[in-house]
């Protein structure tokens, strides 16, 4: 299971790569895991601004549907529009090209967050 080292990371299992007030959220390998085969994503925030803790959007497995929860306070600026035809990339690259949305940070408040120590310990890795 991949933990990039400079990434921050949420109990729900999403991640955020944090340059300056600009963000990029997608949802961690682990969770890519359990989710299997990822075939839609639905983000319906794009241009507002989403709290933290709330669902920005949801993902589509063949399993099942999840919510997806902003890690910080935020504006979402752009959705992966790559994901419209290639859903899967969250599965082959949840770092990468499978992020999710690009945001603008409303606060620096990172005290949710945690690191990719903390989160290996949380999925047992």
């Amino acid at each position: 299971m991949n933990i990039p080292a400079n990434l921050k990371y949420t109990k729900d299992h999403e991640w955020i790569r944090i340059e300056g007030d600009i963000a990029y959220i997608g949802v961690t390998d682990f969770a890519q895991g359990e989710l299997g085969d990822i075939v839609y994503v639905e983000v319906n925030s794009e241009g507002e601004e989403v709290k933290a803790g709330d669902v920005f959007g949801t993902v589509e497995a063949v399993k099942t549907t999840s919510d997806l929860f902003m890690p910080l306070t935020a504006k979402v600026l752009e959705f992966n529009s790559a994901l419209n035809s290639s859903p899967e990339l969250i599965n082959s690259a949840p770092y990468g090209d499978g992020w999710i949305i690009k945001v603008q940070l409303s606060n620096a408040d990172q005290s949710e967050l945690m690191d990719s120590a903390a989160y290996a310990a949380l999925v047992g890795a």
